[in-house]
């Protein structure tokens, strides 16, 4: 799969609140760069506790569920596009299906 955008993850975990997620957030992108998701159900194979909210959006729980990832998924052309990693305090504070 190809992700959009890395530095999203970089700029999170280079918050010094956050480094704890660093490892965890380049285990997820490294996966997911060799994963080939065609179909919601290649992504629940991988990821039993991944979350569909519709949109085609997918949330992730990060580093023992102390963080969520906030994913939009284009199957057809192989494409992960980030829209949004935070602590869940922040995660209550935005629309998950809209971001």
């Amino acid at each position: 799969m190809r992700i959009i955008s890395r530095k999203t993850l970089r700029d999170f975990w280079e918050q010094p609140r956050f480094t704890d997620s660093e490892q965890p957030l380049k285990a997820w992108f490294d996966e997911v760069k060799k994963a080939d998701w065609k179909t919601p159900n290649d992504v629940k194979w991988q990821y039993r506790n991944a979350s569909f909210i519709g949109k085609n959006r997918i949330i992730f729980n990060i580093h023992g569920n102390k963080y969520r990832l906030i994913v939009m998924v284009n199957y057809k052309f192989s494409i992960v596009y980030i829209r949004f990693v935070g602590t869940h305090e922040q995660y209550d504070k935005i629309n998950a299906a809209e971001v």
